[in-house]
């Protein structure tokens, strides 16, 4: 049996067609799309719809990510004021893309479990973790908070959120975190993607890196109007894509309390950030 799992698109839609013929060349039996497939990027329609047709046509199944929540949450709730606007102007761009297609996300769920054979090699998947789609696993994370984060009995936990991939076991379980398909924060700006195949009586996984056209991904930073139209914040996101790390942390911790407060308008913030990072 084999699986292809994937996750943290962004709405990149070359590097999701680059992932997409790389696993379709490798001929899975199951392929499972790990949430945030749009958001934080130009092209979140060209995904949606990407992502549908595959869905119906050839059976690949779909989980909730953190980004996914947050789109249609914003698309129910107005902003609380002008400052609030600016801050999520990037999600309502997303909104705005997806208008007419959103009821597609109505019926994701948040986790998906299945066995390798014969109740065994039990896999569980989700975009973040038990505590939530927010909350991911990396190095950093401590062995005493991951009982937490992980269901009981199974044999392999399959999760990303964190933009980074990463293998790792703990109280008999194998922790794979697949990374990003369209914007890794591990330093590598290619695309990657976990294959799990279950042969000798295990699971055996692999962390794919693939190459993609960054220059028509980079070209649709512009042409979507996600420079102009999504406020801010996505010029620190376009940052992070073409440095393949994490900065809108950063700026939350460093300008965030500051700019609710009024202190320092949004842009400024952003402007500040963005020259200190040379």
């Amino acid at each position: 049996m084999r699986v292809a799992v994937f996750s943290d698109v962004q709405a990149n839609y070359p590097a999701l067609e680059a992932c997409i013929a790389h696993i379709q060349s490798w001929g899975p039996d199951l392929v499972v799309m790990a949430g945030d497939l749009i958001n934080r990027g130009p092209s979140s329609d060209l995904c949606l719809r990407r992502f549908q047709e595959l869905r119906q046509g050839a059976g690949w199944l779909p989980l909730l990510g953190n980004h996914e929540v947050w789109v249609l949450r914003c698309g129910r709730e107005p902003p609380l004021d002008p400052i609030d606007a600016r801050l999520r102007a990037l999600a309502d761009f997303t909104h705005d893309q997806i208008a007419g297609t959103e009821h597609w996300l109505a019926d994701w769920p948040d986790h998906l479990c299945f066995e390798g054979e014969c109740n065994q090699g039990w896999v569980h998947v989700t975009h973040g973790t038990l505590l939530s789609n927010r909350d991911g696993i990396s190095l950093r994370t401590q062995d005493s908070d991951l009982p937490a984060r992980l269901p009981a009995d199974i044999d392999l936990f399959v999760t990303g959120h964190t933009h980074r991939p990463l293998l790792r076991h703990f109280a008999g379980i194998d922790i794979l975190n697949i990374g990003s398909v369209g914007s890794p924060f591990d330093g590598d700006v290619r695309a990657s993607y976990g294959q799990l195949e279950w042969r000798g009586g295990r699971w055996h996984t692999a962390i794919v890196r693939l190459d993609y056209d960054r220059i028509a991904a980079e070209r649709a930073y512009e042409d979507t109007g996600f420079l102009d139209r999504g406020g801010p914040l996505a010029r620190i996101v376009y940052a992070e894509w073409l440095l393949a790390r994490p900065l809108i942390n950063g700026w939350h911790q460093r300008y965030g309390e500051a700019v609710r407060r009024g202190d320092i308008c949004p842009d400024a913030a952003v402007n500040l950030y963005l020259a200190s990072l040379g």
